[in-house]
C-alpha cells in the first residue's frame, strides 16, 4: 500500500495524524482542507492502520461518487445512459486518486450529492452537502454559482420565490470554517494564501499566461517530464474546455457553470498542474461521454484511450514519478 502514498497523500496523513502545525515544513499544510483528514483520523480508530484507513475512506466515498453519479445521470437519460456516465467516471485516465489518499473520490461525491439534492428540491441538504464540500476541497465555492443558477431555472419554470432556496448560502459557512481555523493556528485567516504564494509558489494569473508556460515546457524539459507537464496539462485542459462549451449547449447550465467555474480554477495559477487530477471532479464530462457512448465506434474508442492512459498514469505514480 505504501506504493500508493506518495506526493500529496503523505500530507493529508500528516495532518490527520498531528493536526495543523503552527512552526516546521508541516506548517504549509493548510493549504489542504481539513475534511478528509478528519475522516481518516475518524476511520483510524476503527481500523488502527492510517494508511488502510484512508484507502478505506477513499474507497467509500467512491463508490458514493459512483451511485449519485447514476442517479444525478439517470434524471435526463436512461438506465443504460446512467450507467455509461459512470462507466467513464470509474475508468477516466486518473481515476485511480478515487481509491487513494486523496481528496477527489469524498469532493466528488458531496459535489454530486449537491447536486442531486437540488435537481430533488432538497436544498437544505444541498447546503448542507456544499458547505461540507467547501471543507474538503477550494472548488467547492463553484457550488455556490451553480446552485445559484439551479435556483434561477427553477423560479423560471414556476415564478414564484421559495424561501427554501435561501438554503444555497450555507456552503459560506463551510468557507467561514476553512477560515476560521487559519485564524486560529495563524492568527490570519487568510494564511493559505501567503503560503500557496511563498511556498509552492502558486498566485492568480490569466488563464493564457499558466496554460502558456506549459505549452512552452514541451520544448525545453526532458522528454518525460514534457509529456507528463506539457503534452498532458495541456491536453486536459483543453479537454475541460471544450467540455465546457458543450455542456453550454447540450446539459443544465448549472452543470456548465460547475464546469466552468473549476476550468477556471485549474488555469488561473501561475502553476498549472495536476490538471488531469482536477478533472476528475468535472462530472458533466461523463454525461458528454455518455451521450458519445450511445454509438458503438465511440464507446469502444473512449474506452481504450481511457485505459490506455490510466495503466500509463498508475506505472508512472507506483515507480514514484509525476502522474499529477
Amino acid at each position: 500500500m505504501n506504493l500508493w502514498n506518495r506526493w500529496d497523500a503523505p500530507h493529508y496523513l500528516s495532518i490527520a495524524r498531528n493536526g495543523y502545525q503552527v512552526t516546521g515544513e508541516d506548517r504549509f499544510f493548510i493549504v489542504f482542507y481539513p475534511l478528509y483528514p478528519l475522516t481518516v483520523r475518524v476511520a483510524t480508530a476503527l481500523v488502527s492502520d492510517q494508511i488502510v484507513a484512508a484507502f478505506l475512506v477513499s474507497g467509500v466515498a467512491s463508490i458514493a461518487a459512483a451511485l449519485l453519479l447514476w442517479h444525478l445521470a439517470r434524471l435526463d437519460g436512461t438506465a443504460e445512459f446512467a450507467s455509461r456516465a459512470v462507466w467513464f467516471l470509474l475508468i477516466f485516465p486518473t481515476a485511480y486518486f478515487l481509491h487513494i489518499g486523496y481528496t477527489e473520490s469524498l469532493f466528488i461525491a458531496l459535489a454530486l450529492g449537491t447536486f442531486l439534492a437540488a435537481r430533488h428540491d432538497r436544498w437544505a441538504l444541498a447546503g448542507m452537502l456544499g458547505a461540507l464540500a467547501c471543507l474538503t476541497r477550494i472548488n467547492g465555492l463553484v457550488l455556490l454559482p451553480a446552485l445559484a443558477v439551479e435556483v434561477l431555472v427553477q423560479y423560471r419554470a414556476t415564478r414564484r420565490f421559495q424561501v427554501r432556496w435561501l438554503w444555497i448560502v450555507l456552503p459560506l459557512f463551510g468557507v467561514g470554517g476553512y477560515l476560521l481555523i487559519n485564524q486560529t493556528v495563524h492568527g490570519n485567516p487568510l494564511q493559505f494564501l501567503t503560503y500557496q504564494r511563498e511556498h509552492w509558489h502558486r498566485t492568480l494569473v490569466w488563464p493564457w499566461q499558466g496554460i502558456g508556460e506549459n505549452v512552452r515546457a514541451i520544448g525545453w524539459r526532458k522528454p518525460n517530464e514534457a509529456q507528463m507537464i506539457g503534452v498532458q496539462e495541456t491536453f486536459f485542459v483543453a479537454l475541460g474546455l471544450v467540455g465546457t462549451v458543450a455542456a453550454s449547449f447540450l446539459l443544465r447550465p448549472s452543470y456548465a457553470v460547475w464546469m466552468a467555474g473549476n476550468w477556471l480554477l485549474f488555469t488561473t495559477s501561475s502553476f498549472v498542474l495536476s490538471v488531469p487530477r482536477y478533472a476528475l471532479v468535472l462530472f458533466p464530462l461523463y454525461l458528454l461521454f455518455a451521450r458519445l457512448a450511445a454509438s458503438r465506434t465511440w464507446q469502444m474508442l473512449l474506452t481504450v484511450c481511457s485505459l490506455l492512459f490510466m495503466a500509463l498514469f498508475i506505472i508512472l505514480f507506483v515507480q514514484g514519478r509525476w502522474a499529477f
